[in-house]
């Protein structure tokens, strides 16, 4: 069974099959999910090509995804931040490229209803969000990494941190299904979300440039209701090409699927489905001829770059199409109507839908 249905996917603009194919055929046979074929694997665009796998219905091929990551799982419970055919390439460790196994696991389970697939991924999330958790600083923002040599670099990121709490909410609903208490991931969170809230001298300002950093806090949900308007209507001049898409940085002429598909993300898990579903037609047609997406193009000349087939680009093309046609029981999971009071430490998930019997892979 494939998550929505083939009547409602041929209605959609996005060609759900073509995107999620490209993932499924780039796959290697051992579960790993390079950037495309020849290219490096990050932990990230691993896990979050496995959930556009899940939502096109390629359940079996997401299983080996992730059943790949509790391989490569290191003893401190984090992964290194790249890999090239299969012998790691950068010996960092990244701690929001470590946490976010627990998204894609929390998101496998509300497409499938699966706990046994929750209970053989419960300590490998358990041990990941433990690493970055250990890694949190007083001021509640989370270290980023690790260096080759053990050195924790101090330096608090935005984006990877409101990945992180996103990946704390995600890890706590987990923990909930399985009756787990992890209070300390509670207190964790509520630190995060304050931080990410009122202590932006905590993160690296140099990266405010990258429309990530606008975004992330929404799409998130550590920045909700009238705020969070606030803050899309602040910058909305400063990333946003109407006609086109979102900038990856604002002095780039340079537009991406992605980072345009996590805007319209964000704007779904506010509420601003209208508008959401505008800037996602922006940028159903820009696509090759087999129906995956460009990772991007500049503008106003319109050239395509890069030209590769990027995995982890249609698996957010499709992620962002079933948070605005609900494709599969997971198409909520980013909404902030879904989730009770992240902001102090609760992650109660209150509107999960899982799938028949059937559908488990």
């Amino acid at each position: 069974m494939k998550p929505g249905g083939t009547a409602l996917k041929t209605r959609l603009a996005v060609n759900i099959e073509a995107a999620a194919g490209l993932i499924a055929r780039t796959q290697k046979d051992n579960g790993e999910i390079p950037w495309f074929i020849g290219d490096k694997t990050d932990p990230w665009d691993h896990v979050e090509s496995a959930m556009g796998l899940s939502i096109g219905g390629y359940l079996t091929e997401a299983s080996r995804a992730y059943a790949w990551m509790r391989r490569r799982q290191l003893p401190d419970g984090s992964w290194y931040a790249a890999y090239r055919d299969g012998c790691p390439e950068d010996r960092t460790r990244d701690t929001n490229m470590s946490a976010y196994i627990a998204v894609g696991a929390f998101h496998y389970y509300l497409i499938t209803g699966d706990k046994g697939f929750l209970r053989q991924m419960w300590e490998t999330v358990e041990a990941a969000i433990d690493f970055a958790v250990d890694m949190q600083a007083p001021g509640g923002e989370i270290h980023w990494a690790k260096s080759p040599e053990g050195r924790i670099d101090p330096m608090g990121l935005l984006t990877g941190s409101c990945s992180i709490f996103m990946s704390l909410k995600c890890a706590l609903a987990v923990a909930a299904v399985l009756g787990q208490q992890r209070p300390d991931w509670q207190e964790a969170m509520a630190a995060l979300g304050n931080a990410i809230c009122h202590k932006p001298q905590h993160f690296n300002q140099t990266k405010a440039r990258f429309s990530m950093d606008w975004f992330y806090p929404i799409l998130c949900g550590a920045i909700g209701g009238e705020d969070a308007q606030r803050r899309i209507d602040a910058q909305w001049r400063k990333f946003v090409v109407p006609g086109h898409g979102v900038r990856c940085v604002s002095d780039q002429p340079w537009i991406t699927m992605a980072e345009t598909s996590e805007l319209c993300l964000a704007l779904s898990a506010m509420g601003n489905t209208q508008l959401s579903r505008t800037v996602f037609n922006w940028i159903v047609d820009k696509a090759f001829d087999d129906g995956s997406y460009w990772c991007g193009h500049t503008f106003p000349d319109m050239t395509v770059w890069p030209e590769d087939k990027i995995t982890w680009t249609n698996a957010v093309v499709i992620m962002a199409a079933d948070a605005l046609y609900h494709l599969t029981p997971a198409c909520g999971i980013f909404s902030h109507r879904c989730w009770q009071a992240p902001q102090q430490g609760r992650a109660i998930f209150s509107d999960i839908k899982t799938a028949p019997e059937h559908a488990k892979g």
